[in-house]
């Protein structure tokens, strides 16, 4: 096992798909033998309840081994760490307390880089060949903390009229973040929630192909029903049924995202 690469889903629109993206990368990486952290970072709990039934991540959130908790504390994230149903999966699941973060985070000295040094002894110890952060929709101290945290960046992007929404405001905001983080790099672009039957399909890949220095994933996720099951049964989708059309699209994503980020 080579060094650990951190790897963040970020943008400050809602509804790109950056949990069920995390999700199910992270669960397709394990299938393929990699041993992965996955890093609840949203007080929306979705990536938590990708794996864990509602009363379960409830339960956690309110407790004491939380992401808010290890935070606030500054402590090493070893001991925050669960064993997903999965093998070579683990999570650190969140709190709704993460809601207020930002306030207490900006107190802290060094406050941009709390979420690097709670994580530092698990990236040390190369345990995992990868950690995955689910980043809220927003942009400020916390969302800045985890991109400090993290090697690489990917964005989720809806294949919407309203999907790039925004965009130009999270690459402006990736600059800010490299002036302290200089070795951050933003690993691609995600296409999600594809409808090729719909114009705007095209005109959404042909909008990203003309960003400058940004790489856009081939494999896009289409529009599939088995993913909306698959999170009412709190099971990722590349395990729920592995059959399905976006399970396969998810797993050829995760080859690429890791072709690409192992460079």
């Amino acid at each position: 096992m080579g060094k650990t690469v951190t790897i963040c889903f970020t943008n400050n629109k809602g509804g790109s798909g950056k949990s069920t993206t995390c999700s199910n990368l992270g669960a397709a990486m394990a299938r393929a033998g990699k041993k992965v952290l996955l890093v609840d970072g949203d007080m929306q709990l979705n990536l938590s309840l990708a794996f864990f039934p509602e009363d379960w991540v409830l339960e956690h959130a309110q407790g004491e081994k939380n992401l808010y908790h290890a935070i606030g504390k500054q402590e090493d994230l070893t001991d925050y760490i669960v064993h997903t149903p999965y093998e070579n999966l683990d999570l650190v699941p969140s709190s709704t307390l993460m809601s207020s973060i930002e306030y207490e985070l900006f107190t802290k000295w060094q406050r941009e880089f709390i979420l690097r040094k709670c994580l530092q002894k698990i990236k040390d110890s190369e345990v995992y060949d990868y950690i995955l952060i689910d980043a809220p929709p927003t942009l400020g101290g916390w969302v800045m903390n985890i991109l400090c945290a993290s090697d690489k960046v990917i964005i989720p992007v809806e294949a919407s009229p309203w999907g790039m929404f925004g965009l130009a405001n999270m690459f402006e905001f990736l600059n800010e973040v490299k002036q302290i983080s200089p070795d951050l790099e933003v690993a691609g672009i995600a296409v999600t929630k594809v409808d090729t039957r719909k114009n705007y399909f095209k005109q959404t890949m042909e909008t990203l192909h003309q960003l400058e220095s940004i790489y856009v994933f081939e494999h896009v996720i289409r529009v599939d029903s088995s993913v909306e099951w698959s999170q009412d049964n709190s099971v990722p989708v590349v395990e729920y049924k592995k059959s399905s059309r976006s399970a396969k699209e998810y797993t050829e994503l995760a080859e690429e995202v890791m072709n690409r980020v192992s460079r």
